[in-house]
């Protein structure tokens, strides 16, 4: 499977000497005590970034290991991480963690959301290597399939030294499989933490610079987008167009592989496009195409209005707190299972709407531009909720804090070290 999907679809290409066999490169400095946080693509890392610096400042003596599956996500991972040990996450074949955990020794490991891998957690629970679920998340979609699996994965749930969940429901879920009620805490997500209310101006001015994006220039992003929501943002904006004519639109697609896919069905469809990577002077085009990492959200940042895409297909919603926090006008679909209990406060307080179609979309959009109130008290609405959120990291760091003085001497558990 892994092979046809290198074949196809360009992904899991680099790093198989790490994932196939656990030869991931050894620590330099074996002696210290080590954390290994696991993010399996871009968006964990990006999520990881409060936790990690949150963990160094109170924990300085600790390395830190960063592993992920994706190659996308190992490129966000060197560019946010350059000072952590990172390395690709080995495939759950017990050869492979077995020796991933020997190379790496690490005292405590840390899995981001959902990431369940039998063979790895009972080697560490085998060695006494405490290993923790943090920002832990279980939707109604997984939870199903995880529970016709009970019988088999009960005892490795059972395993789970400390799980730290979004809200109570994922809480209820992961007791359910197993974890016991004592390990669990509910901490809220860590994703909120990583949300700002500003952007770094420097990163904006060069994001605009590269669009040709004007002062009088309206813009709207597809963000984070699956197929077919670009060929809908698309059909939506060329309604919108026709009543504001400065109004530009920037494809934002959620996977790299897709990038030149998206450029080819702007074209197809006779709109001149201007892409990130493409440093020439052309011409303004009013459809952008954001094709490199780490720059979404500078992106909602510059944005008028945000739709937040795997929304309009089957995917449960990508991230919609971003945009909220930076004081955006949300447009999402109705398929945001994956962030059910924001996007449902989001719309409650009028921050965020649901739509259905491309006419549902344009008609939102023209609404929002036409009445600017709307569109600040959308904005402020949606930065105040995510503000109200943070906390979650601090909350983290103290439901995991015994279990550094647990695997190591407490001075170098502790704040004081």
């Amino acid at each position: 499977f892994l092979a046809y999907r290198a074949f196809r679809l360009g992904k899991y290409r680099q790093g198989w000497p790490e994932k196939l066999l656990g030869h991931l490169p050894a620590r330099p400095n074996p002696q210290k005590p080590a954390v290994w946080f696991h993010a399996v693509s871009v968006g964990e890392i990006l999520q990881l970034q409060t936790l990690v610096a949150a963990f160094q400042k109170s924990h300085p003596a600790w390395d830190i290991i960063i592993t992920t599956t994706t190659s996308t996500g190992y490129q966000v991972a060197q560019e946010k991480f350059p000072q952590h040990h990172l390395c690709y996450f080995p495939l759950d074949f017990t050869w492979a963690v077995n020796a991933a955990i020997f190379r790496l020794k690490p005292n405590l490991v840390c899995l981001v959301e959902l990431e369940v891998w039998p063979n790895l957690i009972a080697a560490c629970h085998t060695r006494n290597i405490p290993i923790t679920i943090v920002n832990g998340r279980l939707s109604e979609k997984s939870f199903r399939g995880y529970k016709r699996l009970k019988p088999l994965l009960k005892s490795t749930f059972e395993k789970l030294d400390v799980v730290t969940t979004q809200n109570h429901d994922y809480a209820n879920r992961f007791a359910h499989m197993g974890v016991p009620s004592n390990c669990l805490t509910v901490t809220g997500s860590i994703k909120f933490d990583g949300c700002s209310p500003q952007i770094d101006p420097i990163k904006r001015d060069a994001l605009k610079a590269s669009f040709n994006l004007k002062d009088d220039h309206l813009l709207f992003i597809a963000g984070s987008t699956h197929p077919p929501e670009e060929e809908i943002a698309i059909r939506a904006w060329s309604i919108v167009r026709q009543q504001w004519p400065s109004l530009r639109l920037l494809l934002v697609p959620r996977h790299a592989e897709r990038f030149a896919e998206v450029a080819h069905l702007v074209t197809t469809l006779g709109y001149p496009i201007k892409r990130r990577s493409d440093s020439s002077q052309s011409p303004p085009a009013p459809i952008l195409l954001l094709d490199t990492l780490g720059e979404l959200t500078s992106a909602w940042g510059i944005a008028n209005i945000a739709f937040v895409g795997g929304s309009l297909c089957q995917r449960g919603g990508q991230n919609m707190m971003e945009p909220a926090c930076l004081g955006k006008p949300v447009l999402m679909g109705p398929h945001v299972w994956n962030f059910s209990d924001i996007a449902a406060e989001l719309t409650d307080i009028g921050a965020a709407v649901t739509i259905y179609n491309a006419e549902h979309m344009a008609t939102e959009i023209i609404d929002i531009l036409t009445n600017p109130e709307r569109s600040m008290r959308m904005g402020l609405a949606g930065r105040n909720c995510i503000l109200q959120h943070q906390g979650a990291t601090a909350r983290t760091l103290l439901a995991i804090q015994p279990l550094l003085e647990k695997t190591v001497p407490q001075q170098l558990a502790s704040h004081a070290a």
